[in-house]
C-alpha cells in the first residue's frame, strides 16, 4: 500500500489510514492542511521570533524544522548544517527526523529527500506526525487517550449545550457550535451562546475562531468558508484546530478530574456487572443458533430438477446474506466484551470474570468450527450439482456475450489507425493525436483480458465436447486475428505520430528561439531608428559632444547587432532546410511572434542608412555651437566692465532722488553733468546691445561667461529716461522758458513714480493722487511731490517697534516658536523667518524656539540675513 503514517509502541495511533496520499488528491482537504499545519507551526515558531510562509518551501533547508522540533519538545537538536548545498539540506531533515524517531514515532516512507525537494504530502504527513506526538499523544481524559480521548473531552464539555452533538472530528464541526460550547464552556463571558443559530455555521465558525485569536492565543487555523464549503472538512486539520482548545483549556481540566474520580469507579463497577449480563445472554442465544443450523447443513438430499436445486441455493444464499452476518457480528462482539469485560477487570484490580459451565469463547469457538465444516461442505455439494446441469449453457451464453461484445468494440478500429491525419497537423493537434492514441492503447490493452477469457471459454467448450464447437472455434479464430492486426496497426500509428512530433517539436523550439532572439532585436532597431532620427536641442558645446560621444558607442555596436541579426536568420533558415529536407506540411507561420526575416532586413537597412545622416546633423551643429561660444565670450568682455559702471550710476541717482539739496539752479547743473556722463557712455552700451542682437538671433539663451544680461543694462536709467524723469520733476534740460512750470500733469508724475521704483496699480495711484493733488486740478505741483516723498521716507517702522510685534505674537515671551510663527503670518513670510531666526539660547528656551530680538536688529542693521 503507497502511504506513510506514524505509528508507536504505545496505543495513541493504531496503523490506520492516519495518512493516506490519495486522500490530498482532494484539494480542499489539501488546503484545509496547509493553512491549519502552518498555522500551528507559526504559533510555536512565533516563541523562537519566526514563522514560516509555504509550509512546503521553508522546511525545505531542514532548519526551521529543527527549530520548531527544539520549541515544541524544549530539547536542543544536534548543531544544524549551515551550508546552502542539497547535502546540508538533507543533513538537517534527517537530524530533524531522527529526532522524531528517538520520541518512539515509526516513520514510514517519510525521507528527508522528499521533504528537501518540496514534496507537499511527504511535508503535510511529517507535520501530521508531529502534531500527533507533540500536541495529541499525551491528551489523557477518563481512561483514553490521543485522538479518543480528544474526542471524549470534546463531547464532554459540550454535552450540556443544545445542537451540539460531537461524534468524530469532521461533519460534526461543520455549524461551529462546537467550537463556541468550548469557548463559552471555558470562558462564558465571550460568547453570548444564546444568539447562536445552528443555521448560520459562517457566522459561529468566524465567531469562535476570531474569539479564540484574540483572547485564547490560538491563531486562525482555517477559515469558516473552508469548511462550510466542504462536504466533509478535513479530519486532521479540525483535530489539530481542536487540540490548541484542549491544551489552551488545559488548566481547567485539572479541576474536573477530581470531581470525576469517584464517579469513574462506580461507574466501572457498573459497567462490569452490565457486561458480565451482557456477555451470558449473549452467548447462549449464539450457541442456541448453532445447534439449530447444523443439522438443516448437514442434509444432502439431493434434487432431480435444476428449480430445485436452485432453489435451495437461494435459501443457502439467504442463510448467508441475512441469517449468518448478524450471528458473525454477534460473535466478534462477543469476543470483545469478553477481553474487553477481563480488561477492565484486571485493570481496576478486580477478579477476572468466570463465565457459566459450556459458555467459554473456547465452547462457542468449537461450536462455530463445526457450523463452518458443515456450511463448507454443504456449499461444495450445491455447487458442484448446479454447475453438474448448467455448465454447458452457461458458458456457451457467455462465449456469445463476450464476443459480440468486443467485435463491437473493434468495428472501425483498424480504418481509424490507418488513418494519415497527423502529416497535416500541427505541434497541439499531434500532441492531442498521441494523447487520444494513448488512450486507445490503454483501451486495447483492457480489453486483451476479454480475448483472453473469449479464448478460455472456447477452449473449455472444447474440452466438455459442445456441440457447436466447430462454428466457436471459427469465431474465436477470427476474433485473435483480428486483435494481432489491430496491434501491429496500433505500434505502426504510435511510431509515426512520435516521428512527427520530434519533427514539430524541433521547428517549434526553433520558432520560440527566433521570437525570443528576433523580439528584443526588434525593439533595439526600433529604438535605435528612433534615437537616430530624434530631434536633438543643446546650447553648449558640451551637450553636442556629449551626443557626438554617445552616437560613436552607438556605431560600436554594429557589428555584433549584425551577428545577431545573422545569427537570427540562420535560426529561420534551419527551420526551412528541415520543412524542406523532411517534406513536413507546416500549417501557419510562427505562432511566437509576427516579426519577419525581411522585416528585420528592411529595418536593418533603414538603421544604417540613417547613422551617416546622424553623423551630419551632429557634425554640422557642433560648429554652430562652436561659432554660440565665440558669441557668448564676445558679449562677456564687454557686459563685465560695463554692468559694474551702470550699477554704480543707478546707486547715484537713487541719491540725487532722494536728498535733492541746494538750490534749484544748484540741483540742476548736477544732474546735466550726471546726463552727459551718460551720453558720452551711450556708444558702449549700443555696441553690446548690437552683440546682445547676435546673440538672440543665434537662439542663445545663457552665458556661463558672466552674471550680467541685456535685460539688466536695459532696466537701468538710460540718457533719454533720466531726461524723462527730469522733465517730469519740473526741471528744463533744454532752451524753452516756457517749460519751466515746476508743475507736471498726471501722466508725468505716475511715469515718475514708476521711474523710482513704484509697483502700483489704479487704485493705489488714485490714492496717491488724492494726497498730491487734493483739489483735483490734474497737476502737482513741486512742493507736493516734495512732500509726499519727505512722509514716504518718513513712514518707516524701527527696529522697537519690529520686536514689539513680535513679542505680541509671542505672548509676551522673549522667543517665539515655529508653530506661532506659522500661524500668525501669512506661509511665505513665516517661512522666511524660520529660515533667518537664530535658535534662542536664554535660560528659558524650550525646543524650537526662536531669537526674534537679534532678528528685528539684524533688519536695520549691517547684518546679511
Amino acid at each position: 500500500m503507497d502511504h506513510y503514517d506514524s505509528q508507536q509502541t504505545n496505543d495513541y495511533m493504531q496503523p490506520e489510514e492516519d495518512w493516506d496520499r490519495d486522500l490530498l488528491l482532494d484539494p480542499a482537504w489539501e488546503k484545509q492542511q496547509r493553512k491549519t499545519f502552518t498555522a500551528w507551526c507559526n504559533s510555536h515558531l512565533r516563541k523562537a521570533g519566526t514563522q514560516i510562509e509555504n509550509i512546503e518551501e521553508d522546511f525545505r533547508d531542514g532548519l526551521k524544522l529543527m527549530l520548531l522540533l527544539e520549541v515544541i519538545s524544549g530539547e536542543r537538536l544536534a548543531k544544524p548544517e549551515r551550508g546552502k548545498m542539497r547535502v546540508h539540506k538533507i543533513s538537517n531533515v534527517n537530524k530533524a527526523l531522527d529526532f522524531i524517531a528517538s520520541k518512539g514515532v515509526k516513520l514510514v516512507s517519510i525521507g528527508a529527500e522528499e521533504i528537501v525537494d518540496g514534496n507537499v504530502k511527504m511535508t503535510l504527513g511529517m507535520i501530521w506526525t508531529i502534531i500527533l506526538r507533540f500536541a495529541i499523544q499525551d491528551i489523557s481524559v477518563e481512561e483514553t487517550s490521543a485522538k479518543e480521548g480528544l474526542l471524549l473531552w470534546c463531547q464532554r464539555k459540550t454535552a450540556p449545550y443544545k445542537n451540539v452533538n460531537i461524534q468524530n472530528f469532521h461533519i460534526s464541526w461543520k455549524d461551529g457550535l462546537g467550537f463556541c460550547a468550548l469557548i463559552h464552556r471555558h470562558r462564558p463571558e465571550l460568547i453570548d451562546y444564546g444568539k447562536l443559530r445552528k443555521d448560520d455555521p459562517l457566522t459561529n465558525l468566524n465567531t469562535a475562531f476570531d474569539v479564540a485569536e484574540k483572547y485564547l492565543d490560538i491563531p486562525k487555523m482555517l477559515d469558516a468558508e473552508d469548511i462550510v464549503g466542504t462536504a466533509r472538512p478535513d479530519e486532521k486539520a479540525i483535530m489539530t484546530y481542536v487540540s490548541s482548545f484542549y491544551h489552551a483549556f488545559s488548566g481547567a481540566q485539572k479541576a474536573e478530574t477530581a470531581a470525576n474520580r469517584i464517579c469513574k469507579v462506580l461507574a466501572v463497577n457498573q459497567e462490569n456487572e452490565q457486561l458480565m449480563e451482557d456477555y451470558e445472554k449473549l452467548a447462549s442465544d449464539l450457541l442456541e443458533w448453532i445447534r439449530r443450523t447444523i443439522p438443516w447443513l448437514e442434509n444432502r438430499a439431493p434434487e432431480n430438477t435444476m428449480h430445485a436445486m436452485q432453489q435451495k441455493l437461494e435459501d443457502f444464499r439467504d442463510y448467508r446474506r441475512l441469517h449468518k452476518p448478524p450471528k458473525v457480528q454477534e460473535k466478534c462482539q462477543l469476543e470483545i466484551n469478553f477481553n474487553t469485560l477481563q480488561t477492565k477487570l484486571r485493570l481496576s484490580n478486580r477478579p477476572a470474570f468466570m463465565p457459566s459451565e459450556g459458555r467459554m469463547v473456547s465452547d462457542i469457538n468449537n461450536a462455530w468450527g463445526c457450523l463452518e465444516q458443515a456450511e463448507k461442505g454443504y456449499e461444495e455439494w450445491l455447487l458442484n450439482e448446479i454447475r453438474r446441469l448448467e455448465r454447458l449453457d452457461h458458458l456457451a451464453e457467455k462465449f456469445r456475450q463476450k464476443a459480440s461484445i468486443h467485435e463491437a468494440w473493434t468495428d472501425g478500429k483498424e480504418a481509424m489507425l490507418r488513418q494519415k491525419d497527423y502529416e497535416t497537423a500541427t505541434l497541439s493537434e499531434i500532441k492531442a493525436l498521441l494523447k487520444k492514441h494513448e488512450a486507445f492503447e490503454s483501451d486495447l490493452a483492457a480489453h486483451q483480458d476479454r480475448v483472453e477469457q473469449i479464448a478460455a471459454i472456447a477452449q473449455e467448450l472444447n474440452e466438455l465436447d459442445y456441440y457447436d464447437s466447430p462454428s466457436v472455434n471459427a469465431r474465436c479464430q477470427k476474433i485473435c486475428d483480428q486483435w494481432d492486426n489491430l496491434g501491429a496497426l496500433t505500434q505502426k500509428r504510435r511510431e509515426a505520430l512520435e516521428r512527427t512530433e520530434k519533427l514539430l517539436e524541433t521547428i517549434d523550439q526553433l520558432y520560440l528561439e527566433y521570437a525570443k532572439r528576433a523580439a528584443p532585436f526588434n525593439n533595439w532597431m526600433e529604438g535605435a531608428m528612433e534615437d537616430l532620427q530624434d530631434t536633438f536641442i543643446v546650447h553648449t558645446i558640451e551637450e553636442i559632444q556629449g551626443l557626438t560621444t554617445a552616437h560613436e558607442q552607438f556605431k560600436a555596436t554594429l557589428p555584433d547587432a549584425d551577428k545577431e541579426r545573422l545569427a537570427i536568420l540562420g535560426i529561420h533558415n534551419e527551420v526551412s532546410k528541415i520543412v524542406q529536407t523532411y517534406h513536413v506540411n507546416m500549417a501557419g507561420t510562427n505562432p511566437y511572434t509576427t516579426i519577419t526575416p525581411q522585416e528585420i532586413n528592411s529595418k536593418w537597412d533603414h538603421v544604417r542608412q540613417l547613422v551617416p545622416r546622424r553623423d551630419q546633423a551632429l557634425t554640422e551643429e557642433h560648429a554652430r555651437q562652436q561659432h554660440n561660444e565665440r558669441l557668448r565670450k564676445q558679449f562677456a568682455a564687454q557686459a563685465n566692465v560695463i554692468g559694474p559702471w551702470i550699477q554704480t550710476k543707478m546707486e547715484e541717482i537713487g541719491r540725487i532722488s532722494i536728498e535733492m539739496h541746494g538750490t534749484l539752479e544748484d540741483q540742476l547743473s548736477h544732474l546735466r553733468q550726471y546726463e552727459k556722463s551718460i551720453v558720452n557712455y551711450k556708444p558702449k552700451i549700443d555696441q553690446l546691445e548690437g552683440d546682445h542682437q547676435l546673440i538672440q538671433e543665434a537662439l542663445i539663451f545663457d552665458n556661463k561667461h558672466t552674471n550680467y544680461t541685456m535685460e539688466d543694462h536695459s532696466g537701468t536709467l538710460g540718457p533719454e529716461e533720466f531726461k524723462a524723469c527730469l522733465i517730469s520733476l519740473g526741471y528744463d534740460i533744454g532752451n524753452d522758458p516756457q517749460k519751466k512750470t515746476g508743475m507736471m500733469d498726471t501722466d508725468d508724475f505716475r511715469a515718475c513714480l514708476i521711474s523710482m521704483g513704484y509697483n502700483m496699480g489704479e487704485a493705489e495711484f488714485a490714492r496717491i493722487m488724492s494726497i498730491v493733488d487734493p483739489n483735483r486740478l490734474g497737476v502737482v505741483t513741486f512742493q507736493a511731490f516734495i512732500d509726499f516723498m519727505s512722509r514716504e521716507t518718513a513712514d518707516t517702522d524701527t527696529a522697537d517697534q519690529v520686536m514689539a510685534s513680535f513679542k505680541i505674537l509671542a505672548g509676551d515671551k522673549n522667543y517665539i516658536t515655529v508653530d506661532e510663527l506659522r500661524r500668525e503670518l501669512p506661509p511665505d513670510q513665516a517661512e522666511y523667518c524660520i529660515a533667518r531666526m537664530a535658535p534662542y539660547t536664554g535660560p528659558d528656551a524650550v525646543p524650537g524656539a526662536l531669537d526674534y530680538m537679534s532678528f528685528s536688529t539684524a533688519l536695520y542693521g549691517e547684518s546679511d540675513l
